[in-house]
């Protein structure tokens, strides 16, 4: 007879939750979902490493374990602590995690630009909602901000350091997802930017990927800077057959034009598979993919504005005979192959 899974019991905000020896409070807290899930600017499930860098997921431990119930004497990092059996945790519910919170969000707006009208992130960035959901009106900063140049990483992306964080995900991915890793952090202090060694380009199949995890408006897709607001555009999922990666992705439309491609993100905004540069930025026309439903949006994102419900099928194949075609034969091609 096999032997039953151990599970410790800990409890957030008064809810409590079963998770396995060595679940972060973070990830116990996403168990649960809802308003308790800490923000998250640095952490990534899918990057080993991640996490520790940005402080915004902070909690109060009010209770260590059943065995020590003493609290911990400062507030610790969720996506970094472990929980253990009978520990009691306050995230929204405590006045002091709150404010340390918003003490964090001045901290990551001191050197960040105003760039929210032009940046490409707008209505998809992480630190536009914890901005609203925890900033102050003002800051007390009163020092010149840094500035840098704009970088063009490679023919594909571009590098705004004025808007970056220092999350430490995009060197993550560039250290995991490709053979050698050509980027990081270079200075020490507030002169500390992320940078290619010797101004070498990022060339890598999934090198792309730095800017899906991107939670800020620092690397963007050259392809599609300034075409169009987030919110104007019409997210579709979409795959096809890529011996490289998933093909899993979700389109970006404008009326009948693709403006870009992106990896399929959780409910947690993180990319479920990494897809490569060429179903990114090679492969933007409908006859390429196979279409299969709209995306499912929050009904707080500001996308959601112009969402849409119906897919049977969208208006772009529904009213243009080729594209029927292709998407036909697109997806007999796929049947094919399994």
């Amino acid at each position: 007879m096999a032997d039953e899974v151990v599970k410790l019991k800990v409890t957030i905000d008064g809810i409590p939750v079963d998770v396995a020896p060595g679940t972060t409070i973070l990830n116990a807290a996403r168990q649960i979902g809802g308003d308790i899930v800490p923000p998250a600017m640095c952490y990534y499930s899918k990057l080993e490493g991640s996490g520790g860098k940005c402080r915004t997921c902070l909690v109060k431990v009010s209770k260590g374990s059943e065995k020590d119930p003493r609290p911990m004497p400062k507030l610790v990092a969720s996506c970094r602590t472990t929980v253990m059996d009978g520990m009691e945790v306050q995230n929204i519910t405590s006045p002091e995690v709150i404010e340390a919170r918003k003490g964090v969000v001045e901290i990551l707006l001191i050197n960040h630009p105003l760039d929210c009208p032009i940046c490409d992130q707008a209505g998809e960035c992480k630190l536009q909602d914890l901005g609203y959901e925890h900033g102050a009106e003002g800051t007390r900063y009163e020092f010149e901000r840094r500035t840098f140049e704009r970088i063009d990483l490679g023919d594909k992306i571009q590098l705004h350091m004025n808007r970056c964080i220092l999350c430490y995900r995009c060197v993550y991915v560039a250290n995991q997802l490709t053979e050698e890793r050509e980027h990081g952090i270079l200075n020490r202090g507030d002169h500390s930017e992320i940078s290619t060694h010797i101004e070498k380009a990022l060339d890598h199949d999934f090198i792309g990927n730095v800017i899906d995890v991107c939670p800020v408006g620092a690397l963007t897709d050259r392809t599609f800077r300034f075409k169009n607001r987030v919110w104007f555009t019409k997210p579709i999922d979409a795959h096809r057959d890529c011996p490289t990666c998933s093909g899993k992705v979700t389109l970006w439309y404008k009326g009948e034009e693709v403006l870009r491609v992106t990896g399929r993100k959780d409910e947690f905004g993180e990319v479920e598979d990494f897809i490569c540069n060429t179903c990114r930025f090679e492969t933007k026309n409908t006859s390429d993919w196979v279409l299969e439903h709209p995306t499912v949006v929050e009904k707080e994102s500001v996308i959601g504005a112009n969402h849409y419900k119906q897919f049977d099928p969208p208006a772009v194949i529904k009213e243009d005979a080729d594209l029927q075609l292709a998407n036909v034969a697109q997806l007999h091609r796929t049947e094919r192959l399994k």
